[in-house]
């Protein structure tokens, strides 16, 4: 009988840079990956996760039937079983406890679907404003987007550097080599950053170590966690000497003076003593931010997750408007959908998320919602500590926060305390095997897609739409097909709900059907490039990408700038610069204390074989003598008596985990760096990570309220003052 062979165009929802991809399919099978050489972006380039993700796909330890948990292990029931069991032990935990009883979780891959984001907010929003909600937003972006609402006046308004343009590109606190770039959708980003270089220019690393991404260019080591101080010495050395435009700042924005005088005392010299960094290269590189023409300056996770996230990513994007160059070509741009009266949609927007974050506050330490959600540091507090809204049942959809949040072996403990705990994953891992049921979703190549997230983050203006490639492995269902038959089948526990089955009901007896596919779709007609709903002759739809356009379509060759007002969700249409909350950080730098015996500090580290916690599974990326170890400073190794390979006890003032060290000189002088994402266990069911093993670094962070970042919730991930012994 002849085998039946495809190719199918569709792109990776991994990281970022949604590289193209094609798909080789056989009798409905996928056996092969390769890159999409007629891409117009990533032109036949896809990183090795991306490549192995066939065998994420076809994984024997993947889960694709629903199982739920016994005394005696796992158990494979029907869907219609599960389902209604489910929606049972919510019924019962909603009539006696309410909505506040209910948390969901969130982790980072269910931003790359447009469809699971979609459904979560329906689920969690139709319960009620009581209701706990969580995302991986807290370990990794929230600052980001707290520093927008103060700046902005909306979380969504995030300038990206206009790579393709500029002359001058200051990286702080990530390695696009390896991550391939975050809050910036730019395939190919170490090419990009290359151009720069090719074309004149100067690409500079700002970080701990010699990243992969430093050593391919310029690198300025700085003590962990200090960023700030030294953004603070950038500031001053542009007012003190004449650098900065005034006539223009005052155009754009409020508390210029304000903040010329927050800034004042922090001069190169002052700051140096907290940041290693010599006083005249601050100067020399204020100077060049301020006389290049095309300049940027583009922060990531390092100078997100550390004691003062929110003040770092607020003073990165002030640096970049008191240089010259926010919204200017080549420079930071705030790179909007390009929606009909895109600006007023920001301002109600923003209205609404300003005061969601102003009037609701988590349970355990009066946190405010950033963007509706809680700090997932906290939810294991949020489930064990008594009262009212202390979560009973708790639903986890692509997310494995035993290995991701401060402190997992708590978070751990707790989900054992749970009246009702699902998980939506395709792998056993060290959360989901806490379940009572683990329901299997599909990956990313068995549902269509649109990356809706990413739109407003590409370093081209870019649209690409994918049908799903394979049909849904065993019986595998995607997110949102889950969560509307839960909220069908709890209908008569919240009116939301019963209101979202009366729709569907009547759209099915009119042939349709209510799924997230239309919100996708009209976001693709009505924002730039959009058939405006037949409008614009030409124009895209979610329909016509596929069909006509399966590698995607450019918009444009560049980024859009002089209209940063339309980002601006302040009725006013200006940058507020004055914060009392920025001016209390700004206070509180200088009085911080480290603690005795604790003499070093733990940073984190991007690995070009990892994703997180999730793809330990896959035989290419783990094939050699692959291992979990940390980095350590030549000469602090030396000092101690370690030798390269050695093992070492790193303990905090919160925890302690032991694993082996390489010895480099590609570090600052009293740091660690320690990747995240291992510490699996045998509590799972995926072997190969399993065997694998490492330890959760994350036991040396704290999960206590005074730790976690007041103004955003973030969790205190880098910078931690750590003590490392021989072993």
């Amino acid at each position: 009988m002849a085998v039946t062979v495809e190719q199918k165009t569709t792109f990776c929802r991994i990281c970022e840079p949604l590289c193209g991809m094609v798909a080789t399919v056989e009798d409905g099978r996928l056996v092969a990956l390769r890159p999409d050489r007629e891409h117009p972006l990533s032109t036949g380039f896809a990183c090795q996760k991306g490549i192995a993700f066939t065998e994420v796909v076809n994984d024997p330890d993947r889960v694709t039937v629903p199982l739920r948990r016994t005394p005696s292990g796992f158990e494979e029931v029907s869907w219609d079983d599960a389902m209604a069991d489910i929606a049972s032990r919510l019924a019962a935990v909603l009539s006696e406890h309410g909505s506040g009883a209910v948390g969901w979780y969130m982790g980072n891959p269910g931003a790359f679907s447009y469809s699971h984001v979609a459904s979560v907010l329906a689920f969690t929003k139709g319960l009620g404003r009581r209701t706990h909600f969580f995302t991986a937003s807290s370990q990794d972006t929230n600052s980001r987007l707290m520093a927008s609402q103060l700046l902005y006046g909306t979380p969504t308004s995030v300038p990206i550097p206009d790579l393709v343009r500029t002359d001058l590109l200051v990286v702080m606190g990530a390695n696009p080599v390896v991550s391939h770039g975050s809050f910036l959708t730019a395939p190919r980003i170490k090419d990009r950053m290359h151009d720069i270089v090719r074309r004149g220019g100067r690409v500079v690393v700002i970080d701990p170590r010699r990243s992969e991404t430093a050593a391919a260019f310029e690198w300025l080591g700085i003590v962990p966690d200090t960023d700030a101080f030294l953004l603070l010495s950038l500031l001053q050395v542009l007012f003190a000497e004449g650098l900065a435009d005034i006539t223009a700042l005052a155009a754009r924005a409020d508390g210029i003076d304000w903040l010329r005088t927050q800034v004042a005392p922090f001069t190169p010299e002052s700051a140096e003593r907290f940041t290693g960094i010599d006083p005249d290269a601050v100067r020399a590189l204020a100077r060049d931010l301020a006389s290049t023409d095309r300049a940027a300056v583009y922060g990531r996770l390092g100078t997100c997750a550390g004691r003062f996230g929110t003040l770092t990513s607020y003073l990165i994007d002030v640096v970049n408007l008191v240089a010259g160059n926010l919204d200017e070509p080549g420079g930071s741009v705030i790179n909007g959908l390009g929606l009909p009266g895109q600006r007023w949609v920001n301002v109600a927007m923003g209205a609404v998320l300003r005061r969601t974050y102003r009037r609701r506050r988590s349970r355990i330490g009066g946190f405010p919602a950033l963007i509706g959600s809680e700090p997932a540091a906290l939810m294991a507090k949020e489930i064990l500590t008594p009262g009212e809204r202390q979560i009973k049942a708790l639903f986890v959809s692509a997310g494995n926060p035993v290995l991701s949040v401060p402190n997992g072996d708590e978070l751990e403990a707790a989900l054992d305390s749970l009246e009702l705990s699902v998980a939506l994953d395709f792998y056993l891992t060290e959360t989901t095997a806490r379940c009572d049921y683990v329901l299997p979703v599909t990956t990313m190549y068995e549902r269509d897609d649109f990356p809706l997230t990413f739109q407003p983050f590409q370093a081209t203006p870019f649209r690409q739409a994918t049908k799903a490639v394979i049909d849904p492995v065993g019986k595998a269902r995607q997110e949102w097909q889950i969560i509307g038959e839960l909220m069908r089948r709890s209908s008569g526990s919240a009116p939301a709900f019963a209101a979202f089955s009366a729709a569907a009901r009547v759209l099915r007896k009119a042939g349709g059907e209510l799924t997230p596919r239309l919100l996708a779709d009209v976001v693709i007609r009505m924002a730039a490039g959009g058939d405006r709903f037949g409008l614009r002759r030409g124009g895209l739809t979610f329909r016509r990408l596929i069909r006509e356009q399966p590698h995607g379509s450019v918009l444009a060759p560049h980024l859009r700038t002089g209209a940063l007002k339309e980002a601006i969700a302040y009725l006013g249409g200006r940058i507020a610069l004055s914060h009392s909350d920025i001016a209390d950080q700004i206070a509180a730098l200088s009085s911080r204390s480290h603690p005795d015996g604790f003499p070093m500090r733990m940073i984190g580290m991007r690995e070009a074989r990892s994703e997180n916690s999730w793809m330990h599974n896959a035989p290419l990326l783990m094939r050699g003598d692959r291992n979990h170890h940390g980095l350590m400073n030549a000469d602090d190794a030396a000092e101690l008596g370690i030798a390269d390979g050695g093992q070492v006890l790193v303990t905090s003032p919160y925890g302690q985990i032991a694993l082996p060290v390489s010895v480099t000189a590609d570090l600052v002088s009293g740091v660690v760096a320690l990747p995240h994402g291992w510490g699996h266990k045998g509590t799972g069911g995926w072997r190969l990570a399993n065997r694998a093993g490492g330890v959760n670094v994350n036991q040396l962070t704290s999960s206590e309220p005074g730790d976690v970042e007041s103004l955003s919730g973030m969790a205190w991930l880098t910078g931690v003052p750590v003590r490392v012994d021989k072993a």
